[in-house]
């Protein structure tokens, strides 16, 4: 099987620029990629090695803030009616027709906002590593399905997103830890997952009262990137990615809750889905799983054609289960002829 190049692109408007990968034939149907925090395009290159081999005209942008693509300095830039903008230009720009589209983490966030405003740009859509929330991935819709009998509110009040409490309330300093060592934060962030690790409390609600993600070092620690998950050269990318614009644009993404909810609020038919939707989920993911919790119970009452299945994997399951993930999905595009 030979397995097309991948080919760096840039495409802009007076208001923003994209910069994506692309391979495949461009006649062949559509399938548009997008990465979460704190990724690019090239996250998924297993997934477009293969579906490019097998017809299917592959797409992966740099979302907004990240790569090759405009990062605006103001934190308020970073809504979510601004990012699917971005990828409503850049569907035009490929040509308009109905696509799959698969996202993972906060890419999930865009691909489901999207598919629930532009319902006529999405054939099919494929949830990674985090449910489809459509009153927004924020705050307040988050908190109220935390599990109370492991996060206790009285000690957890944010359950296992206070990390993302964090990001709206010292900013700065999160942005500074991160920032301190690029390579190494990234290394630390992208870790396989540990089966021993679901039942207990994350690290991820504890984040407010250890004074940061890193603690009192302010820093990660120094370690080797984990080698199960992204191939050297392509790490390697990632972290000149982050050297240029650092983590701040990125985790502005975190600051835009209540700009979110509005925008999912103007949804019609009130963000539910009509398009087939397949969610894989890791069945290690501390804070993201579905499994065990009523996390799930917002998109299963907002799309009615769901298909559910899970990995043994973490939060990072693109990458720790790449020739798996493709088998789901390959699997369930047959199962819904797309």
């Amino acid at each position: 099987m030979t397995v097309p190049a991948l080919a760096s692109r840039t495409f802009g408007t007076p208001r923003h620029t994209t910069h994506y990968l692309e391979s495949g034939p461009a006649d062949g149907p559509l399938m548009i990629f997008l990465h979460g925090w704190p990724g690019i395009g090239l996250i998924w290159h297993a997934q477009m090695d293969a579906f490019a081999a097998e017809g299917w005209h592959c797409v992966a942008p740099d979302l907004r803030g990240y790569g090759g693509s405009s990062a605006p300095a103001a934190n308020d830039a970073y809504t979510m009616e601004a990012i699917v903008a971005d990828m409503t230009e850049l569907h035009d720009h490929l040509g308009g027709k109905p696509a799959v589209w698969v996202g993972h983490d906060w890419g999930a966030a865009v691909v489901g906002a999207l598919a629930a405003h532009h319902p006529r740009r999405s054939r099919g859509v494929v949830l990674t590593s985090l449910a489809y929330f459509p009153e927004a991935f924020a705050l307040p819709t988050l908190v109220p399905l935390v599990d109370r009998t492991l996060y206790p509110a009285d000690t957890y009040p944010d359950g296992q997103w206070d990390y993302y409490r964090c990001y709206t309330t010292n900013f700065a300093s999160a942005v500074a830890d991160l920032d301190a060592d690029p390579s190494a934060s990234l290394a630390s962030v992208y870790r396989s997952g540990n089966p021993a690790a679901m039942g207990k409390v994350s690290p991820s609600a504890m984040v407010t009262r250890s004074g940061g993600r890193y603690g009192a070092a302010h820093r990660a620690p120094a370690m080797a990137p984990d080698p199960a998950l992204w191939p050297a050269a392509d790490f390697d990318a990632l972290v000149q990615a982050f050297k240029a614009h650092g983590f701040g644009p990125v985790s502005a993404w975190y600051t835009n809750g209540d700009a979110n909810i509005a925008h999912a609020r103007r949804a019609p038919d009130q963000g539910r889905l009509s398009q087939p939707v397949l969610y894989i989920n890791g069945d290690w993911d501390a804070i993201c799983s579905i499994a065990g919790n009523r996390q799930g119970d917002p998109m299963r009452a907002a799309c009615p054609d769901l298909t559910e299945t899970g990995l043994p994997a973490g939060h990072w399951l693109p990458l720790e289960r790449k020739a798996e993930h493709v088998a789901a999905i390959r699997s369930w595009l047959r199962a819904k002829k797309l």
